[in-house]
Order: C-alpha cells, then sequence, then structure tokens
C-alpha cells in the first residue's frame, strides 16, 4: 500500500530555521523539496544563502575523534554551539601544539640518525674527527671502495703511491676507509682513487670525540628523543582520555548544527516589510499531519500550510510504501524494478503472494521446504537480510506443494500425495500451470484498468491491450478454447467474432478513438498510411504477446517435474530402495536445493516482470526520503 501524502510549507522568521530543523523535522517524517522550484508562481523568492560556520571546525576536528576512538559514548548535557566550538578549538590548539613538538622532535631526530649511519663505518678509527678536519698539509678523504678493486689496490698499487689508507670497516661489498695524501699530490692521487671507483663520504663538522664517541652519543640524544615523543604521546593521550566525553559531545551537536545548515539548499527567503522569512516545502504522510498540526498551533514563530493534492500541484508526490511485516521484504523486489507512482496500485502483496505460489508450485518438498523456512528464519534473525525472509516465505509454500505431491526429501513412499504426484499426473500439473497463468494474467489486466482510472488514462482504461478491450478479448478467447477442449458446444460464428473482433478493432483504433473522446482535433496524426502499418504489426505483436505470455507459465510446472526427477535421480544414485547412502543423499539434496532453488527463484521473478508488472506497472515513482531518516 501506498501512504497518503500532503504537501506542506512551514515559515517563520529566518534566524529561527535551525530550532525548527532540530525541533520538527527531526521528529516527523518529512520529504523536502526544493522551495524555489516549487514554488515558483510565488514572487519575490530567494535563496537561502549562508555560508557553513561549522563546516571547517568539524573537518580539522576529524584528527581528534579517530584518536579518540568511536566506540566512546559521548556525556549526556547541555552544551550550546559557542561552548562546543571553544572545546574543539582548545583541544585542536592543544594537539596542534603538541603535534608541532612532535614534528621537530621527529626532524632532529631524523638527522641525528643520519649522522649516525655516516659516521658509524668507521668507529674503528681511534683518532677524534675534528682534528682530521682540521689538518692543513695533509688531505684526508672519507668514503667506500668496493672490494674487488680495493683488493687490485692493495696488491699492485699501495706501495707505489704516496698515501695512507686507513681501513675502518668491510662488508661482502665494500670496504669503508680513509686515506690521507700530502696537499701537493691530493690532485693525483684523488684521480687515482677515483678510477678504483672510490666514493667520497662527506662527514659534516659536527662530530665530537672519535668516531666511536661520537656514534654512542648521538645514540643517546636518539633515545632521548624518543623517551621525549613517547611523552608527548602520553600528554596527547592523556588529555583526549581526560576530555573525550565534552569533545564528542562538542563534535555531536557541531555535527547536527551543520547537517541542519544543508536545509537551507532547499529553503527560500522572502521579505515583508523589515522582517525575513524562511520557506520550507515537501511532503508528509495524512496521519503525521494532525499530529505536525496540534504541536505546531501553540508556537508562536512557525507557520504551517497544508494542501491537498490536486491537478494545482507541480510537484510530483513522492512514493511511501506501508505494508503489513509479513509482506515488507518483498519491497525489495518492488524497489529492483522501480517504485510505483503516486498513483499506482502498490503490488508488493500481489507479488509477495504469487512468488511465494509459484515458488512452491515449481519445488515442492516438505523436507526441503522446512529447511528453507528454517534457514531463510535464522539468517534473517541474525543478519535481517530481507532476500532471507523470502526464502523463508517461499518455504512455507514449497513445505505445503510437498504434502500436495506427497514428496519429502525426494521419497515420495513416505506420504500420500494429498493432490497429485508430478511424475505420475503430468498433464494435470502443467493445465494447472497454464490455468494459474491465466488467472495471474487477467488479474494484472484489471490491476492495469484500475490504474488507469486512478491516472484518469482514457486509452489505458478502455483501448489498450491490458484496458477492458484487451481484457475481453482475452476472456473470450480463453473461454472458447476451454470450450473446444472440454468437447462443449462453442458459441455462434457471430458472438465469437463480436467478442473477439470488435476488442482487437478498438486496440487497432485505439489513438484516434482517444483523440476523439478528448475532443482533439486531428483524429490521426502525421501520416495515415503510416499509422495504419504500424498498428497492424503492433497489433500483431499483441496477438503473439497473449499466447507467449500464457504459454510461457508453462515453466511453472515444467519446474515442479524438474524438481521431481532430479530428486529421484539422487534416490538412484543414493540406492534408496536397497541399501541407502545417505552421505549421498545429504549431498544430493543440499545440491538439488541450492542449484534448483536459485534457479526457481529467478524464473519467478521473471514471469512477475515480464509476464505480469509489463502488463500493469511502470516503476517511475519517487522514493520517499524523510529529512530524518538522511542524518
Amino acid at each position: 500500500m501506498i501512504e497518503k501524502m500532503k504537501f506542506l510549507s512551514i515559515t517563520g522568521p529566518k534566524k529561527d530555521i535551525d530550532r525548527v530543523v532540530e525541533v520538527y523535522l527531526k521528529k516527523y517524517e518529512i520529504h523536502l523539496e526544493n522551495a524555489l522550484s516549487e514554488l515558483s508562481s510565488v514572487h519575490d523568492l530567494t535563496p537561502f544563502i549562508e555560508a557553513n560556520p561549522y563546516k571547517d571546525i568539524l573537518n580539522r576536528s576529524e584528527e581528534l575523534i579517530k584518536k579518540i576512538g568511536s566506540d566512546n559514548m559521548p556525556a549526556k548535557r547541555k552544551m550550546s554551539p559557542e561552548e562546543a566550538k571553544e572545546i574543539l578549538e582548545n583541544s585542536l590548539s592543544m594537539l596542534d601544539d603538541l603535534n608541532d613538538e612532535r614534528l621537530d622532535l621527529k626532524t632532529k631526530r631524523t638527522h641525528l640518525t643520519e649522522l649516525t649511519s655516516q659516521i658509524e663505518p668507521f668507529r674503528s678509527m681511534d683518532f677524534e674527527i675534528k682534528k682530521i678536519l682540521n689538518f692543513k698539509f695533509i688531505k684526508f678523504r672519507f668514503g667506500k671502495i668496493p672490494y674487488e678493486y680495493y683488493d687490485k689496490f692493495s696488491k699492485y698499487a699501495y706501495d707505489n703511491l704516496n698515501t695512507v689508507f686507513f681501513e675502518c670497516n668491510n662488508d661482502e661489498n665494500y670496504v669503508w676507509g680513509i686515506y690521507f695524501v700530502p696537499a701537493s699530490l691530493s690532485i693525483k692521487i684523488d684521480a687515482i682513487f677515483a678510477s678504483l671507483h672510490f666514493e667520497r663520504i662527506m662527514l659534516p663538522n659536527e662530530y665530537e670525540g672519535t668516531p666511536q664517541e661520537a656514534y654512542e652519543a648521538l645514540n643517546i640524544q636518539i633515545d632521548e628523543m624518543n623517551i621525549q615523543r613517547k611523552i608527548i604521546a602520553k600528554k596527547i593521550k592523556s588529555k583526549l582520555k581526560k576530555d573525550a566525553d565534552d569533545i564528542l559531545l562538542a563534535y555531536k551537536i557541531l555535527s547536527s548544527l551543520s547537517q541542519n545548515f544543508d536545509v537551507r539548499k532547499l529553503a527560500a527567503c522572502t521579505k515583508d516589510k523589515q522582517q525575513v522569512f524562511y520557506i520550507l516545502c515537501g511532503w508528509i504522510s495524512e496521519r503525521d499531519t494532525k499530529r505536525l498540526l496540534s504541536e505546531i498551533k501553540n508556537d508562536p514563530d512557525v507557520y504551517c500550510f497544508i494542501e491537498e493534492i490536486n491537478e494545482n500541484t507541480t510537484s510530483k508526490p513522492p512514493t511511501k510504501l506501508k505494508n503489513p511485516k509479513i509482506f515488507r521484504p518483498f519491497e525489495m523486489f518492488i524497489k529492483m524494478y522501480g517504485l510505483p507512482a503516486y498513483n499506482e496500485i502498490d503490488p508488493t502483496i500481489f507479488v509477495a503472494l504469487t512468488y511465494s505460489f509459484m515458488f512452491g508450485m515449481m519445488f515442492g518438498d516438505v523436507g526441503q521446504g522446512l529447511c528453507l523456512v528454517l534457514g531463510g528464519y535464522l539468517l534473517y534473525k541474525r543478519k535481517k537480510l530481507n532476500l532471507a525472509a523470502i526464502i523463508s516465505c517461499a518455504g512455507i509454500f514449497s513445505t505445503i506443494f510437498g504434502f500436495l505431491y506427497g514428496s519429502i526429501f525426494g521419497f515420495e513412499e513416505i506420504l500420500h500425495p494429498v493432490w497429485v504426484n508430478p511424475m505420475k499426473d503430468t498433464m494435470t500439473v502443467l493445465y494447472t500451470a497454464i490455468g494459474f497463468g491465466v488467472f495471474l494474467i487477467i488479474i494484472a489486466m484489471i490491476i492495469s484498468i484500475i490504474n488507469g482510472i486512478k491516472a484518469r488514462d482514457i486509452e489505458k482504461i478502455f483501448f489498450d491491450t491490458n484496458g477492458i478491450a484487451g481484457l475481453v478479448f482475452y476472456i473470450v478467447v480463453i473461454a472458447i478454447v476451454l470450450l473446444a477442449i472440454s468437447g462443449n458446444t462453442l458459441p455462434s460464428i457471430v458472438l465469437s467474432g463480436t467478442g473477439i473482433g470488435l476488442p482487437l478493432l478498438l486496440i487497432f483504433l485505439r489513438e484516434p478513438l482517444t483523440r476523439l473522446i478528448e475532443k482533439k482535433k486531428d483524429l490521426i496524426p502525421g501520416n495515415k498510411g503510416m499509422f495504419f502499418l504500424e498498428s497492424f504489426f503492433e497489433l500483431f505483436e499483441v496477438l503473439l504477446s497473449y499466447i507467449t505470455n500464457t504459454v510461457s507459465f508453462v515453466r511453472v510446472g515444467a519446474f515442479a517435474l524438474s524438481h521431481a526427477g532430479m530428486m529421484s535421480v539422487v534416490l538412484m544414485l543414493g540406492k534408496a530402495e536397497e541399501n541407502p547412502n545417505f552421505l549421498i543423499i545429504i549431498l544430493g539434496n543440499i545440491f538439488v536445493a541450492c542449484l534448483e532453488g536459485l534457479i526457481v527463484g529467478i524464473q519467478v521473478l521473471r514471469l512477475e516482470y515480464y509476464e505480469m508488472f509489463s502488463r500493469f506497472y511502470k516503476g517511475n515513482g519517487k522514493e520517499f526520503k524523510a529529512y530524518k531518516n538522511q542524518l
């Protein structure tokens, strides 16, 4: 069912809009519309333009909230917006100061770490670094040389050069060390070492003592900085823990005010003398209207106007579905196809009953049906999945048809069939499926006619393939077919021709007849020859659709036979009559239930969408979105 809607407009002093949002819009389910577009006929309306003062501080506060964690609950006390902003600003300032300290320590630690890594390979040299750096007549070079070149250098060149190489460290690839050379020979020696791929390392003048002493001093400084960073982290954690409740409450209050600010995008402003008023408009359900009006009646700063839906209403009313709880999960199928328009019939209950019935007929088994009922129910209770509830409902009908077929986990000897055994009474099952399909198609046509009446669509009511003309034609043809099959006397040719020919003629001429009733001048707009040609082929397509849609329901019976056949194969493989292999029987039941259950579910949904929805349902409705549910 679709809830009845009313169009409302709320207005009051511009400065009072936040209170109205908090008091009324967050309490009642109201679908807001853009006031400027909805009230386009009203003069002197302007957009509600105002910058959001909470957006910046909320964005900056996100790091605070992440550090506190969403598991904490905010304090329960009143807090003004000004107080909330002050709390967040102070906390952010504290966090920024401490973060700056941490960043400064991190920068210094990075620099010290680089100094440590530079001096580490030279720790074995027992000589003060600063003294070496102050040599005037002797040049020195710290660096590393590939191991293979160092070996050649030691064997063939070292003794013939005026240089001293002091090896400090080595690994499998490099040898670290320092070479000393007279200043007058430095250019020549540097060139020789460069040819040996010596990589020079420039040490800054920041080391005190020997490399080992400098290395140890640097590590001590790094450890001290790590301790200081941990102290700062503890300060931040302690401060946030202490103020967590207030920070969370402040963030919650400002978030709410920020969300309220978004309402301004949908509001309009108007001026009366020196006073500026806001205007909000939208849709509210009929049952909420009285409660809202009675509450607003005592509010001197709020004025509310309720309008009935009529032809002058410019906005398209949103669709809010309201069905009994047992049928609500099937709304999922409706929303997948498209919500019904406000003036359409909600097909949820129709779908729930027909889907479950056809599923049960195609998947009739007491044991497997009960498994679907129990499994779907437990899954729905735990995960709240609509599909699980649908499976459970379909399982109920599967269980019922299981008794009608006399089948429990594929065994057909345990229960006596209340109705028929599909494998033994094949034609009965197929005829019943087609008969049920005929019944559903007629119901779909009747719903289409009702929708046409609600929409005041003359063509859809009288001349459409799913209107009165189409319904009469279909019923007459079905009646003639039933009389012929049962061997009864057929009606006269004149009566049959009238019952078949006249509706087809009305369908063929539906456009000009509609224009005639609506008193439009040109009955056949455009090329008349093309009109008759198109109408002829459309009529031919209509006749085919009646046949194919009806025959399509044969699959309901066919899947009932398929299910019985697959289970007979499982029992044959499990040798149920001789020495039962229960493992094969159990696995076979699981396989059939999963595979065929999935296929049957899809096939039934296909019948709903293509054989029935296509006759009466457009699904072009607009979803009702209450402002309070979007927060």
